[in-house]
């Protein structure tokens, strides 16, 4: 690994750190997937190879230093060899979720003008194709290569190539150009920590999306200070890469970090197979998104329920116990007491370790929840059977984190943690975060005023974040700013909060509390569809679709009973008066949620009129 305060400061690049570790470690195994249901495994020096080869493939097509790609694909290791291979000759990287319609692959591709896209398959290759086709179409596009060319026989020649003939072209490149190599490597020395590598695309929760440009700096001080702050600069890496590539987590986690400190990288089959996968590779870092951790508890404790007389009961006592042994280990930050610790161990023996080995995460020295906050019971979960979550705070302009809970520490509820190191932050008078650091991003692209909106020139970030101090160092984030709800009294009310606290029940998949200007809060509520369903299922109550679930008595019933469990731990000012259940799920591709899954607040008003109108009244 590079010294610390080389990578601290972020002075290095990304393309720079693979040459380094593919001189390192090349025979080392670096990415690993599924091929045909066998772990297939490729070295750091491949790596290294096949992201040259690409850089010599954009190169042949005429790509420079400046010029952007997209990547619209599933987490695959083609993804890394196009990442890493055009950033080593000055070429900016924007992903595309898979999740994205058309017309936002349309509006990415054109606004940041990519001259070439990368497909994973013939789904992804037909959006690009729509949004070349219809409307304004993308005038820059010129090449599209798809990794995975099923289905895609009969499509015109070129419309796309195959991955394997970009590398192909790279190889012609080299036969070409007996300097080659040198160049690239001269090409390589040549990029600086602050050259724009990256854009990331903000997920437009209240406007269309932003593209916002990160650098070299901006990952790699991020990714190495999020490790050293967690302990694990010097521990082995072996993760599952499952979220999106595009978005700055997953990228900073399983690209960056992997980068800096070697080790392996596994590519989940699919989302539907993390939990099995994660099985299979037993990582020693895992990052998870809320729906992930709630999805394991919950899968255990269904689990737990069909098991015999016996074993419910050591579940139900140990879990008990290792609560108590979790307080105490909350108050001081780690178990103190001779006999606590001897207890903690009677109980890993007889059920903990069990629990950990069944999930996949007994290896795992570093568990991390991000994208969005998560429910507290959720994590207590975690803590008590030995494998404390961490939690951080940060935002894609600011590079992902900049604090982040860190073990050994008292627990202080509701707290994001320190700030990492080299982060400076203050509290603006309305209670804004404000932050500066090395991970703090160059601008939006192509928009001088969105970013003179949120960036002083002396390198100050408006996070948008109302926060609250917690404890002499570390502060909790209390809602985004433009989410406050002002009711007609005047009260100023977090949504957030109360929204998580409804999602604590296993019944609820997502809340949506309004009232902006109203004289009362109601709340939006999508059920479970599972665990209501499973519910449903052991009263003998019948049902057929979503929408009929969601029409019953019974249910509305039980989900009245959450709501009235909720209101009695908040003021009345911020009790949620009346609810509608949504007779759908929330969908990203009908445009009620962002690609990150997260509500677009800003057309509630229109997209929810007739909800709106039962909760409040006609001309609502």
């Amino acid at each position: 690994m590079l010294e610390h305060d080389k990578l601290i400061r972020g002075e290095a690049t990304m393309p720079g750190l693979l040459r380094h570790q593919a001189s390192q470690l090349g025979d080392k195994v670096a990415l690993r997937e599924k091929v045909q249901g066998i772990w297939r495994g490729r070295t750091w020096a491949d790596y290294n190879r096949d992201a040259r080869r690409v850089a010599f493939g954009l190169t042949q097509l005429g790509l420079k230093r400046g010029d952007r790609i997209i990547i619209a694909a599933e987490d695959v290791p083609e993804w890394f060899y196009a990442d890493l291979g055009a950033q080593m000759i000055g070429v900016q990287v924007v992903g595309i979720y898979p999740t994205n319609p058309w017309p936002e692959v349309q509006y990415i591709a054109g606004h940041c003008q990519a001259r070439l896209a990368i497909t994973g398959d013939q789904e992804q290759t037909d959006k690009v194709l729509d949004a070349m086709d219809n409307g304004n179409g993308l005038p820059h596009l010129e090449h599209i290569f798809c990794v995975d060319m099923k289905g895609l026989r009969r499509y015109t020649p070129g419309r796309p190539h195959g991955f394997d003939h970009l590398m192909a072209l790279g190889d012609e490149h080299v036969r070409q150009n007996p300097q080659a190599e040198a160049w690239l490597d001269a090409a390589i020395d040549q990029l600086v920590p602050d050259d724009v590598n990256i854009l990331v695309y903000t997920s437009g929760t209240t406007g269309p999306p932003k593209g916002a440009m990160l650098t070299h700096r901006n990952f790699v001080y991020g990714a190495y200070a999020y490790m050293v702050a967690r302990r694990m600069a010097d521990k082995p890496f072996e993760s599952v890469c499952y979220l999106p590539l595009c978005h700055v987590a997953e990228r900073t986690y399983s690209t960056v970090q992997h980068l800096i400190s070697g080790g392996c990288v596994n590519f989940a089959e699919s989302i539907d197979t993390v939990a099995t996968n994660i099985r299979e590779v037993a990582p020693t870092f895992f990052l998870g998104v809320p729906r992930i951790w709630e999805k394991l508890q919950q899968g255990f404790e269904f689990r737990m329920k069909d098991s015999g007389r016996a074993q419910r009961w050591i579940y139900r006592v140990g879990m008990k116990r290792g609560r108590a042994l979790s307080d105490r280990r909350a108050e001081h930050g780690r178990l103190v007491a001779w006999s606590d610790r001897i207890e903690f161990a009677l109980w890993y023996v007889l059920l903990f370790r069990n629990m950990q080995r069944h999930m996949g995460l007994n290896r795992t020295h570093t568990r991390m929840c991000g994208g969005a906050s998560v429910s507290p019971e959720t994590l207590r979960f975690f803590d008590v059977i030995g494998l404390p979550v961490g939690q951080g705070y940060g935002l894609t302009e600011a590079g992902g984190l900049c604090f982040v809970q860190v073990p050994g520490r008292p627990f202080i509820s509701g707290s994001c943690g320190p700030a990492m190191e080299g982060v400076e932050w203050k509290v603006a008078d309305d209670g804004e975060v404000i932050v500066r650091s090395p991970g703090v991003f160059k601008g939006y692209l192509f928009d001088d005023k969105g970013t003179a909106d949120i960036l002083t020139p002396d390198g100050w970030l408006a996070t948008g974040d109302i926060v609250e101090k917690r404890g002499p160092d570390e502060l909790a984030v209390v809602d985004r700013k433009k989410a406050i709800i002002i009711t007609s009294g005047g009260k100023n009310i977090a949504p957030s909060e109360i929204e998580n606290a409804l999602k604590d029940s296993p019944f609820v998949r997502e809340a949506i509390v309004v009232g902006e200007g109203r004289k009362f809060l109601g709340g939006l509520i999508q059920i479970d569809f599972d665990s209501v369903g499973r519910w449903a299922g052991e009263r003998d109550l019948q049902y057929t679709t979503f929408k009929s679930l969601t029409q019953m008595a019974e249910v509305l019933e039980l989900i009245q009973g959450v709501v009235d469990e909720v209101n009695a731990k908040f003021a009345r000012v911020e009790n949620i008066r009346k609810f509608v259940l949504l007779e759908k799920e929330l969908d990203h591709d009908d445009g009620e949620l962002t690609a990150t899954q997260k509500v677009r607040r800003g057309l509630i008003n229109k997209k929810f009129a007739r909800e709106l109108e039962q909760i409040y009244g006609a001309g609502a």
